[in-house]
């Protein structure tokens, strides 16, 4: 069928608002770090217990894990009695947050956009090359990136995820921009639809995970030295990020979700290899290079579970295994010669 240029160039100019829409929500969220205030709910009196902030207290990396009952969200400490709970999320959020998530919604709407109607046009699934890949995965790392933000109050992590977005869709937009346009004959099959689709969500969940791997690090040195009296740095920022072992928390749970697609993808991949090279599995480098990063995620999930491994950690595990999937992505994708090489680039 004929490439609609009409929805194409719409989705062009849907992932430009995109960015624009996600680089103001950056510049919010950075505001909120430079001249927010410490509203109503979010500074613990001085007569209580200071181990739920983030200035003070040491949470060491095996005991950054497990939720207790008495977690405060992801602001501070938990709303006064007899305020009503939305109108103290609210307050909690402040000026700066409430406006960085309206730019974040707004983005989000723009990108599902884009990423629709580049499909529409093409009249497939719009991740057949790395540009719609990047795209689609960033939408994806974005709605999980809301989901756990309004679920679990972790409002001021969004400067720590939707800046690597802003710079990948800006990428994806200069560097690697694709025109509209036919599949290879090896992906045209319904086999895309479920195998590259298991796979790209996965990655985004396995994005967000890495993002807030690092984030946990960050606020859990901080935290370590700010405990010991050690020379600290970024207190503007780290006295407003939610509690150590709450990012750890988060990155775990992100996880969980993201692996079970990926080792489905996996498996549908290899029956789709099957179909079309007369094999289940072949060590093509992209093949090996997905195995590789599967065992490395079962085992940051094995280690938390048998041994009990909490915090820094796992963090490292996670993020040699985000490390082995942006190998996979970028270096074996665009660099190394093999039947998945469908990267759209010259």
């Amino acid at each position: 069928m004929p490439i609609n240029d009409g929805l194409a160039n719409l989705s062009h100019a849907a992932f430009m608002v995109t960015v624009v829409a996600y680089a103001l929500a950056v510049l919010a969220y950075a505001g909120d770090f430079a001249f927010g205030r410490e509203v109503l709910g979010q500074r613990a009196p001085a007569r209580e217990p200071a181990t739920d902030r983030v200035t003070v207290g040491v949470t060491t990396g095996a005991q950054a894990g497990g939720a207790q009952a008495g977690d405060t969200p992801a602001g501070g400490s938990p709303p006064a009695a007899g305020r009503p709970a939305a109108a103290a999320d609210r307050r909690a959020m402040g000026r700066w947050v409430r406006v960085a998530l309206v730019f974040t919604l707004l983005g989000l709407a723009a990108h599902l956009l884009g990423v629709v109607s580049r499909g529409l046009a093409v009249h497939r699934v719009p991740w057949g090359d790395m540009y719609e890949f990047v795209t689609t995965v960033t939408c994806v790392a974005v709605a999980v990136f809301v989901g756990f933000m309004i679920r679990y109050r972790a409002y001021r992590l969004g400067l720590f995820v939707l800046g690597p977005v802003v710079v990948l869709l800006g990428i994806a937009e200069t560097v690697i921009y694709t025109p509209a346009g036919q599949l290879p004959p090896a992906l045209q099959s319904y086999w895309l639809a479920i195998h590259v689709t298991s796979i790209t969500l996965a990655t985004g969940a396995f994005v967000v995970a890495a993002l807030l791997a690092v984030s946990y690090l960050l606020a859990d040195r901080y935290q370590q030295r700010a405990a010991a009296g050690l020379p600290t740095r970024g207190a503007a920022i780290f006295r407003l990020l939610p509690a150590p072992k709450l990012i750890d928390r988060l990155a775990y749970r992100t996880v969980v979700f993201g692996f079970p697609l990926w080792t489905f993808g996996i498996i549908a991949g290899a029956i789709w290899a099957d179909e079309a090279w007369g094999r289940y599995w072949g060590w093509d480098p992209t093949e090996t290079w997905a195995f590789i990063t599967w065992v490395v995620y079962a085992g940051y999930l094995h280690a938390r579970a048998t041994a009990g491994w909490r915090g820094r950690r796992s963090a490292y595990i996670m993020l040699i295994g985000f490390g082995c999937l942006l190998f996979n992505t970028v270096v074996v994708s665009l660099l190394i010669k093999g039947l998945h090489s469908y990267a759209g680039l010259s």
